[in-house]
C-alpha cells in the first residue's frame, strides 16, 4: 500500500471554507443564482439566524413561537390541527410539544369529544412568554426586515411568498 502526500493545493482545499475556492474568493455560483428554491433557502438562513438572535432571551425557535401563536388564536385546538397547519411532522412536533410543556408554556389535555386526541392551551406563563416574544418580534427581526425590503416590498414579498404556499 502507498502513501500518497497532500500537495499544499488538496490541503488548501481542505481548509477552504464553504464558499470561498483554495485562494479566498467568493465561489462562482452560476446557475443556483437563478434558481428560487435556492435562493429561498439561503434567505431562509438568514432570517432564522437573526430570528434566533432576537428570541435569544426566551430560548424560542420559529417552530416554537408558531405553535404559541396558532394556540393564542386557536385555544383549545388539536394537536394534529396545529402540526398540519405548521406542517411540521407528528414525531417531531411530540418532541417539540413536549419542550414547550416542561417549560409550563402550554398544557395538553385529553380532548372533550375525542378521547385518544388532545387539545392544547397556553398556560399564563405561556401567554406572558408570547407577549414579550411578539414585542421583540416586532421590534427587532420584522423591524429588520422592512429597513432591508422597505414597508412596500415587504408586504408584497409576504404576498408572493404566500401565494407560492397556496398555489405550488
Amino acid at each position: 500500500m502507498t502513501v500518497s502526500k497532500m500537495t499544499s493545493q488538496d490541503q488548501a482545499k481542505q481548509v477552504a471554507p464553504v464558499g470561498f475556492d483554495e485562494e479566498g474568493g467568493a465561489l462562482q455560483l452560476g446557475e443556483l443564482s437563478e434558481l428560487l428554491g435556492y435562493s429561498l433557502k439561503r434567505a431562509q438562513l438568514k432570517v432564522f439566524e437573526d430570528f434566533l438572535r432576537c428570541m435569544a432571551p426566551l430560548q424560542l425557535t420559529p417552530a416554537q413561537f408558531s405553535v404559541l401563536l396558532l394556540l393564542d388564536k386557536n385555544p383549545g385546538r388539536n394537536q394534529t390541527e396545529i402540526a398540519n397547519t405548521l406542517g411540521i411532522l407528528r414525531p417531531n412536533f411530540v418532541s417539540l410539544l413536549d419542550a414547550l410543556e416542561s417549560r409550563d408554556l402550554l398544557t395538553r389535555m385529553r380532548s372533550p369529544s375525542d378521547r385518544r386526541s388532545h387539545v392544547l392551551m397556553l398556560t399564563d406563563k405561556g401567554r406572558a412568554t408570547l407577549a414579550r416574544a411578539k414585542k421583540l418580534v416586532a421590534t427587532r427581526h420584522e423591524a429588520r426586515l422592512i429597513d432591508v425590503l422597505g414597508p412596500a416590498e415587504h408586504k408584497a414579498l409576504l404576498g408572493m411568498m404566500a401565494k407560492i404556499a397556496r398555489e405550488f
